[in-house]
């Protein structure tokens, strides 16, 4: 049996050894490096692709043949005999693989060649060379237009960072994951200075070890996709590599040095921290770190047959810990919330036959989270037998995140193409609130509660049909198509003592007319009921509403001579609650010399309102310096919302114009985009009604409605430049957008606008589309070390805080005053971000670096702002500096 057994081992290690590694460089005939191209190993489905500097590797048997494929490309074949370095020019000729781009439905057509806008985000190249850790943050520098960061004190979007392009709203860029539609997160934003009355796609759900490239489509194309596609789309593609475990540990945390004039011996201190209950402690100076975060990701690859078949699994852990970041008393608890997230994703590929493939992916993300909410110091909110002297609330949540979708690719025999395919996405996000109570109980009083929460459930169906015609002029791509989506938003109750106020006897309160309230012994005020720092959904804001959604498309592409191209696409939707929808869109592109192309797109668009939107409804307290105020968020389909005159939600109405070049000299590539993008009708959430009167026992009502016309104008500027000396490689990139956004009308329908949509309001709405960002991204690598160092310049960004709403008479009567009085400026700021990398071995490589290397902060403020910090959540963030180290491995 020893023998035996001695003879397998052998064998497999000879199988080993056998392998090799090859590595190269592949480029085109002008010498420019090529990204994308497919290494297959010959006769096998081992096979790689060629990062953005045009570099692969792979491992191959002995005497293995490579065989290199690219769009419009003539295949290459190289011997791997007697070599472990194979560099390859490819020239042009006819297309010889298919590839779709994100924007176009055309097989054939390339990047640079589209008309359209559209960024390639290689995302193996970012990671090894960023410290970032989640998605949003890796496209916050990379894209030009892309802006998401943290918040606090906001409660659900502390958890699911709202993400928008090119200023636009989180719900208006559509996601997509290998070309079919993404599923929605079941959070509606409610606070915060980004997102408002918005719902989004949740991409930290998404394992960023998983993902081959992201296509970022900078452009309207609603007529394409449909819905939610009104600023652009965004393209994930999977990885689909086999035979090769790659991976990396990155461990990290902030400095807790915030930069300002704080006041000592108070939760302003920087180093203040607070225990699991909301109490303070003072742990002195040696704690200058906190945020401690570790992440754990691995890839590998199976081959499936002989015939290219694959299966690619990836495995992603997070955690994370909260930062805390100098607050004022009613707000001791405000920084970033903790995280510790599981991610699971695959992705298949089965020939069938010569002609047709299965196909599917899976998803699954595990994610709990830990925030604190404002702080309460005292009053009828607290217990002093249970919080003396106050205590602060912690806002913790379970999100489950789960998708698949499978499919049916196959070409026939005259040409035409199908895809069919389902896919099917579920979001649930539960409230567990911490540290708390329900003061109606008083000392009874549990300290944690099940506060509910909200599900949403999308399925798509998808029929394609597209064909290639060689022989009309000079190439005539027809697609054809149609849709079927049904979506499910779910409310769900928490536990009684989460929502209800209890009477003196310890009964829930129904007949508060007979009922005695418990009064506060120290303030004389009656105590509330519900869970402190979140309430729970009660039986009465329970949801269970369901809609349908079946549309039809049709788009073509016309390369009319070799120089001039044209574009058209038109779509009908119809939605089962609002009705129908028909959108068109007309775009081109001119090669005006071989290095040069002029471009440019006009189209209509839409998006539907959420269902979240039309049903979401709730209660909640209002904290500000100014004190508490009860609000209720009223249901649009609500007797309350019809009562104040809020009509019923319709789609959002959308023109987009585009208009750029790309230029390619050499090693130097340039693309500029000018665009404007019209909304009429747009989804947003009005300010506070005095509600008061209503019996309702709520101080304030506020409504999702159809509130304002935007105008955006903007431009997006992507330079870049590399070059390779001997054993030395540079590399330059300049990214950024300029934006500028209008409101060009308020729909409050003779309701006082500065109620329904006042200047705080507008400022939010304005700050989510900040003036510019820009990025100057250096690289350099010699041999087995590398280098990155980045400037990123962020824009000046004005708010309005609370003041907003205090007496005008303390201004001096002047409304003009109180305005000037409540703008919050933060200044233009540059964050400085550093990496450095080294090969240990062929297998391994340790990297070190810092974001916001010199630790800058946002402008200090007062304590009227929206968090109840010294900043709010602009564009740069208020975690400060980020050091880490990352070991990346490949075998």
């Amino acid at each position: 049996m020893k023998k035996i057994t001695l003879l397998f081992f052998f064998i497999a290690l000879n199988n080993v050894f056998a392998q090799k590694q090859i590595s190269g460089n592949v480029k085109d005939d002008k010498n420019e490096p090529l990204f994308g191209v497919n290494v297959i190993e010959k006769g096998t489905s081992n096979g790689v692709s060629t990062d953005a500097d045009g570099s692969f590797k792979i491992k191959v048997k002995e005497g293995a043949i490579l065989v290199f494929s690219y769009i419009g490309y003539n295949a290459v074949e190289k011997s791997t005999d007697n070599t472990s370095t194979i560099d390859v020019v490819l020239s042009g000729a006819q297309v010889l693989n298919e590839v779709q781009i994100v924007g176009s439905r055309n097989s054939k057509r390339t990047i640079v060649n589209s008309a359209v806008p559209i960024d390639v985000i290689d995302i193996k190249n970012v990671t090894t060379q960023s410290g970032k850790i989640e998605i949003n943050e890796l496209l916050q520098y990379a894209a030009p237009s892309f802006n998401a960061n943290k918040q606090s004190g906001s409660d659900g979007a502390d958890h699911v960072d709202p993400a928008s392009l090119r200023g636009m709203g989180p719900d208006q860029t559509l996601v997509l994951i290998n070309g079919k539609r993404r599923h929605q997160s079941s959070l509606i934003n409610l606070f915060g200075t980004r997102g408002r009355g918005n719902t989004g796609t949740d991409l930290n759900a998404i394992p960023a070890t998983a993902i081959k490239r992201i296509e970022i489509l900078r452009d309207g194309a609603a007529a394409q996709y449909g819905s939610d596609a009104i600023a652009g789309v965004i393209n994930i593609i999977l990885n689909d590599n086999v035979k090769e475990l790659t991976g990396s540990i990155t461990t990290g945390a902030y400095n807790t040095n915030a930069q300002g004039d704080f006041p000592l011996g108070t939760a302003n201190t920087p180093g203040f921290r607070l225990d699991q209950n909301g109490n303070g402690n003072t742990f002195g100076s040696d704690k200058n770190l906190d945020g401690f975060s570790t992440k754990v990701g691995l890839n590998y690859g199976v081959s499936l047959g002989k015939k290219g078949g694959y299966v690619n699994f990836t495995g992603e852990f997070l955690n994370k810990e909260k930062t805390l970041r100098p607050g004022f008393d009613f707000r001791k608890g405000f920084g970033e919330a903790a995280v510790q997230g599981l991610n699971f994703m695959a992705n298949l590929s089965i020939p069938i036959s010569s002609k047709t493939d299965f196909y599917a992916f899976v998803g699954s993300n595990i994610r709990n989270t830990d925030a604190y909410a404002f702080t309460r110091n005292g009053g009828a909110r607290v217990v002093e037998s249970i919080y003396p002297g106050g205590f602060t609330p912690r806002i913790t949540s379970d999100i489950l995140d789960h998708s698949v979708a499978v499919g049916i690719k196959t070409k026939f025999d005259n040409g035409w193409k199908m895809d069919l395919s389902n896919s099917l996405g579920n979001n649930s996000f539960q409230y567990n609130i911490e540290g708390t109570l329900n003061a109606s109980l008083g000392a009874n009083s549990p300290t944690s509660f099940d506060a509910g929460g909200h599900k949403l459930l999308q399925n798509t169906t998808n029929l394609d049909f597209s064909k290639n015609y060689d022989t009309v002029l000079e190439g005539f791509n027809l697609a054809l198509g149609t849709e079927f989506r049904v979506e499910k938003f779910n409310i769900f109750a928490g536990e009684v003592g989460s929502y209800a106020t209890y009477d003196i006897n310890g009964n829930v309160v129904t007949d508060p007319t007979i009922q005695t309230i418990p009064i506060d012994p120290i303030s004389g005020d009656p105590r509330p009921g519900g869970s402190q720092g979140f309430p729970g959904y009660s039986p009465a804001n329970e949801v269970n509403e369901t809609r349908s959604n079946f549309s039809l498309y049709a788009d073509g592409e016309l390369d009319i001579t070799k120089a001039f191209m044209i574009s058209t696409a038109v779509r009908f939707e119809n939605y089962s609650d609002f009705g129908s929808t028909l959108n068109g869109k007309l775009a081109s592109r001119l090669k005006l010399t071989d290095n040069i192309n002029l471009r440019g797109s006009i189209s209509t668009g839409f998006r539907a309102p959420s269902l979240a939107q039309i049903y979401y409804n709730t209660s909640f307290t209002n904290f500000s310096s100014s004190g508490a105020t009860e609000v209720l968020l009223s249901g649009n389909e609500s007797p309350v919302t019809k009562a104040f005159g809020i009509g019923k939600l319709n789609e959002e109405k959308a023109v987009n114009a585009s208009l750029g070049f790309t230029a390619n000299y050499g090693s130097f590539t340039a693309t500029i985009d000018g665009y404007m993008i019209n909304v009429k009708d747009r989804i947003v959430l009005t300010g506070y009604f005095d509600a008061s009167s209503l019996g309702l026992n709520v101080d304030a009502a506020q409504f999702f409605t159809n509130g304002v016309d935007t105008k955006t104008k903007g431009l997006d500027v992507v330079l870049s430049w590399k070059k390779t000396f001997g054993d030395s490689k540079f590399g330059a990139t300049i990214v950024g957008n300029i934006n500028d956004m209008e409101i060009t009308k308020v729909k409050n329908n003779g309701l006082d606008e500065q109620t329904f949509f006042g200047e705080r309001d507008k400022a939010f709405l304005l700050a989510s589309a900040p003036q510019s960002k820009f990025g100057l991204n250096l690289n350099y690598g010699y041999k087995k070390f590398d280098s990155g160092l980045a400037f990123t310049r962020f824009s000046e960004v004005k708010l309005l805080d609370y003041q907003v709403y205090e007496d005008v008479n303390d201004y001096g009567g002047s409304f003009a005053n109180q305005i000037k009085a409540a703008t919050d400026t933060y200044g233009v700021k540059i964050v400085t971000d550093l990496t450095l990398g080294y090969k240990i071995s062929k297998a391994f490589k340790i990297t070190l670096g810092a974001n916001n290397l010199l630790n800058v902060y946002p402008d200090q403020q007062d304590d009227w702002v929206e968090a109840g910090g010294y900043w709010d959540a602009v564009q740069m963030g208020f975690g400060g500096a980020y050091y880490y180290t990352r070991l990346g491995f490949n075998f």
